[in-house]
């Protein structure tokens, strides 16, 4: 629909923010100044209990400042009521008295023909519910009994029931005056490929009806009374009103709870979240018979920036989990994250909170794990690292994972656990039990750190007269960080990044610094550290390590950290100065040069054979290469 220039400005200036919102916030009236505008409440987006959550009646627009949620009226009504945009515009302009513009005639049939689907379901869902109190309805009845599902929770999620009737509901709907084209339009009945007669598409099966988030009927899930039957779970086929991949199973009621502090909880079925909702776990929803789909994460995350995937115990729920890694690598970053309950093997949730209670499923949640540790369960269980090439794998295996995270700083993270888990796997804790580190020293750990007279940790300075030269200032200052890492390996997580990038040219440091990054104890290694601990230049002792504070120590590190990078940023701007000069010899110093090498060549093989030219004075031309030297004649003049 075409809206007139100025519309939705004209609209958002007429209701207050803080009105649309104030209907799903408590305000902090302390902090909120009501006479400004100016309204905070804790985010009606994700759990918190403080108020992080801005709205400014002036600008028109919220920001939740702990998970980044941010947007104008509109926008909260699309995100927190799932409203599509021209509906929360003919919402917002029905509560500012303005006239929504004329449609244009096709989209006010789409939207009528929406609207009389709509009423078919709606229709076909109180049929439903009653049915499920009739005598073809007694089995029916028994098992959700037996299930745990007394008359209050049935009417609380409109559990109905379907006979075995072909015809039976399409006759209900045409004697309330739906002809049988909606009703087939709506999923509820379904016409043979032979353009026999209609039947109806639910056939002896209890009824879910499913809602979207404003609370409308747009399709059903039916469970089999049949243990034959060739579908288990049957859904409504996709239509204008139905998209299975778009909506989440008690997606209104569990938007509800979050907003009020509960966790969003993801099932894999209808039952499993009627047994969680029951026992207390109300923030719970279910993809509609199908693996999670990209923009069921997104619906999930516009509830909670945490969901969690709590998948049954078995062979299908944990392949489940994996493939939703690899789905959601490429959107995860703050404010867009998850969390996973793996089940006892063999359990649901329904089958947990029957044998154990609510409190066991509660404990699980707690203990719920994030994303990065099932994607390296997923590369590791089972498998054996017994090589160089195996264990390349992994690394590359994992760095591909990673690269398709988007956002910078949850990418870092990511990488950083994954090289702790690394450590731990290949190289056992950074700190040995008996309080050593990997080489047999004391790391400082129980020792009480130096201070000065006035109580403040003393902090003793570096040397800082390396030995004469570029070269000799790197090896210093590479030398000095590796010594401390190995006698202060418990600060080695905090500047790993860091120790990456020092490539030691020798190979002892080398064999060292891998030592200390993958958690192994080399000859090579032990024997690079008892040089450098004796290298008088560096003039470091252990005793003048170990005593110093880790905040020290790591202030130390990143002093010599950003020497070194500096020294070898300008290494490399000198070898491309360097690279540049080559480019900029014009023809005559090349021709000098070329003779002075040929003399050279005379000077060092007398034998050789006069060639004209060559048979000059061999120090005039020494001294002529030191004129061109000295001179720096290579480099361009400054222009004028």
């Amino acid at each position: 629909m075409s809206l007139p220039p100025g519309f939705l400005d004209e609209l958002r200036a007429r209701v207050p923010i803080s009105r649309v919102i104030g209907r799903k916030v408590v305000w902090d009236q302390r902090k909120s100044n009501q006479a400004r505008g100016d309204w905070w409440s804790p985010c009606p987006f994700h759990q918190e209990k403080t108020a992080s959550f801005h709205c400014d009646d002036q600008k028109g627009f919220y920001y939740c400042f702990g998970c980044h949620a941010k947007g104008d009226a509109l926008t909260f009504l699309r995100e927190a009521d799932g409203m599509e945009f021209m509906e929360a515009v003919k919402h917002l302009a029905a509560e500012a008295g303005m006239t929504m513009p004329e449609q244009d005639p096709r989209e006010r049939q789409r939207s009528d023909r929406r609207g009389e689907l709509l009423e078919v379901t709606e229709a076909a869902c109180r049929w439903f519910r009653l049915q499920i109190q009739t005598g073809a309805a007694a089995e029916a009845r028994d098992y959700l009994a037996r299930r745990g599902l007394d008359r209050a929770a049935q009417d609380r999620f409109e559990i109905g029931f379907a006979p075995g009737s072909r015809t039976a509901l399409i006759q209900a709907l045409r004697e309330k005056g739906f002809d049988e084209a909606r009703i087939v339009e709506a999923g509820i009945a379904a016409r043979p490929d032979d353009g026999g007669a209609a039947y109806s598409r639910f056939r002896d099966r209890i009824i879910f009806p499913i809602r979207d988030g404003r609370d409308r009927c747009i399709g059903f899930g039916g469970r089999a009374m049949d243990p034959n039957a060739r579908a288990k779970y049957l859904n409504s086929p996709e239509n204008p009103l139905f998209d299975k991949g778009r909506n989440l199973y008690n997606i209104g009621p569990a938007r509800s709870a979050v907003a009020k502090g509960q966790p969003l909880i993801v099932a894999e079925g209808y039952m499993d979240v009627i047994a969680l909702a029951v026992a207390g776990f109300e923030g719970a929803v279910a993809p509609l018979g199908t693996a999670i789909t990209e923009d069921q994460l997104r619906l999930m995350w516009r509830v909670s920036p945490e969901p969690v995937i709590a998948l049954d115990g078995d062979t299908a729920g944990q392949r489940a989990a994996q493939r939703l890694i690899d789905l959601a690598l490429p959107l995860t970053g703050p404010g867009q994250a998850l969390r996973f309950v793996l089940l006892p093997a063999g359990q649901d949730p329904d089958d947990l909170i029957k044998s154990a209670g609510p409190g066991a499923m509660a404990a699980l949640l707690k203990q719920a794990r994030p994303l990065v540790d099932l994607l390296w369960t997923r590369e590791t269980e089972g498998q054996r690292f017994d090589s160089p090439e195996r264990k390349a794998a992994l690394d590359r295996r994992l760095q591909d994972a990673i690269a398709k995270i988007p956002d910078e700083l949850t990418r870092r993270h990511y990488s950083d656990e994954i090289r702790r888990k690394r450590r731990d796997l290949f190289g056992g804790d950074w700190q040995r039990r008996d309080g050593k580190g990997r080489h047999g020293r004391n790391a400082g750990a129980g020792k009480a750190p130096a201070r000065s007279g006035n109580g403040m940790p003393s902090f003793t300075p570096l040397p800082t007269a390396p030995p004469d030269g570029p070269d000799g200032a790197g090896s210093f200052l590479e030398g000095a960080c590796l010594l401390i890492c190995a006698l202060r390996t418990e600060l080695l997580a905090s500047v790993e990044t860091r120790l990456e990038r020092l490539l030691p040219r020798d190979s002892g440091r080398a064999a060292l610094l891998h030592d200390l990054l993958t958690g192994t104890d080399s000859d090579a290694g032990r024997r690079a550290l008892e040089t450098l601990r004796a290298d008088a230049h560096l003039g470091l002792t252990p005793n003048l390590i170990e005593s110093q504070e880790a905040e020290n120590v790591l202030a130390i590190l990143g002093n010599l950290f950003d020497r070194l990078e500096a020294q070898r940023a300008a290494g490399a701007e000198l070898a491309r100065a360097e690279a540049e000069i080559q480019g900029e010899a014009d023809e005559g110093l090349t021709w000098r040069m070329q003779q002075i090498t040929r003399a050279r060549h005379r000077a060092e093989r007398p034998d050789m054979e006069d060639t004209g030219d060559l048979n000059e004075d061999r120090d005039a031309l020494s001294a002529q290469l030191e004129q061109f030297l000295s001179g720096q004649i290579w480099r361009k003049p400054p222009r004028g």
